[in-house]
């Protein structure tokens, strides 16, 4: 069957046009999304006449537009009190907040990813002081999980110089055999061990800032078929009673105070002002079809907001667990790393939560979780 150019010139018009229309209808939506937040934003409280610390991480390409945009905020809004202190590698969000409050700082607001973000709050932590986010970078997803704009720096600002704060937990992260003085880690989302780590340490930064998420994929295929990790968990239930599992093999272990991910949700039980860690182990059999079959268990707990495994995935085993704490005996070393950051390896490390440790100025969560509103100011 013969077909004239007239025709394929008509299909590929239809097909190019078509594009367009859903191109700018994504963006209409997005804009008018926009919007929305920046109007709920600023339907709250403003609270002007205080001092502001703003933690900057210079090493995000959007930090100096940043810095100017926040400038140029504060200076509209009558905000004129404030500090702008840069993270160094060896100065880094925890130090740089604690000169903060050294100098007077009411509100310490972290501006960059989720590592700037973890360090600020270590020491904003039981502070009577709030604590908020400006998020810059890619994942930023503590940020995502408590509702604050993503991408929508002028919102996140309003919500951060304005009242309604809310108390969440901050995990932490204990190696237990490292000979390191500071060997304590506080992390807002996940804190895991195992092929999550090593995944997460070979993620090339470069590709990361060009492809976004989709560079830890690329990094995971180096760890499919890596070695497995066997040890004994002990759990303490919130009763206070522990409970020890013991010879579990895994891939990966996981601890999390909040658990979704863009498009993803890894723990849908976990809630991050409940004084519960979700602690999750992951294991995968039969080569590739195990990872096919553990991927479509996060598609099922996604999909049906439950934490219960998807019958259909009959190669992959996720076990669950919550409690206020668990101690992880293993038989061999392992990677662990806090919210992305690597910490090194161990074999003996303590899952812990501090319960409501944190004032975060945030947006008032629907049942949706989507939305942004007025919180009643917290003394």
């Amino acid at each position: 069957m013969n077909i004239s150019w007239g025709a394929i010139a008509i299909a590929v018009t239809i097909i190019v046009v078509a594009v367009f229309v859903v191109v700018g209808i994504i963006v209409h939506v997005r804009q008018g999304r926009r919007q929305q937040e920046i109007h709920v934003a600023d339907q709250r409280t403003s609270d002007k006449h205080i001092t502001y610390a703003f933690i900057i991480n210079p090493s995000k390409p959007e930090a100096p537009q940043a810095r100017e945009f926040i400038e140029k905020f504060c200076a509209s809004h009558g905000i004129t009190d404030t500090l702008f202190i840069e993270t160094r590698l060896d100065y880094d969000g925890r130090a740089c907040a604690e000169e903060a409050l050294a100098k007077g700082a009411d509100v310490v607001i972290a501006v960059g990813g989720d590592g700037t973000v973890r360090t600020v709050a270590s020491a904003m932590a039981y502070s009577t002081h709030a604590f908020a986010i400006i998020p810059i970078g890619t994942g930023n997803l503590f940020a995502r999980n408590i509702g604050i704009p993503v991408g929508n720096i002028e919102a996140a600002l309003s919500i951060a110089t304005s009242h309604g704060s809310r108390r969440v937990d901050m995990g932490r992260m204990n190696l237990l055999d490292s000979a390191e003085p500071d060997h304590e880690h506080g992390f807002l989302v996940i804190a895991g061990a195992g092929f999550d780590a090593y995944m997460i340490n070979d993620t090339d930064p470069t590709l990361k800032a060009n492809i976004s998420w989709f560079a830890y994929f690329v990094a995971a295929f180096k760890h499919l078929f890596g070695q497995k990790s066997r040890g004994t968990i002990i759990i303490r239930t919130a009763a206070g009673v522990d409970h020890s599992v013991d010879n579990v093999q895994f891939r990966t272990i996981m601890a999390g105070n909040c658990g979704n991910i863009p498009g993803f949700s890894l723990m849908p039980d976990a809630v991050f002002d409940d004084g519960l860690l979700d602690i999750e182990t992951i294991d995968t059999r039969s080569g590739l079809i195990g990872w096919v079959s553990l991927f479509w268990d996060v598609v099922h707990k996604t999909v049906t907001r439950s934490s219960k495994q998807s019958p259909f995935a009959t190669h992959a085993t996720v076990r669950q667990y919550q409690g206020v704490s668990a101690e992880i005996i293993l038989e061999k070393t392992v990677l662990a790393e806090v919210d992305g950051d690597i910490l090194g390896k161990s074999d003996h490390f303590l899952f812990s939560i501090d319960r409501k440790a944190l004032l975060v100025r945030a947006p008032h969560l629907a049942a949706s979780g989507d939305a942004t509103g007025s919180l009643p100011p917290i003394n």
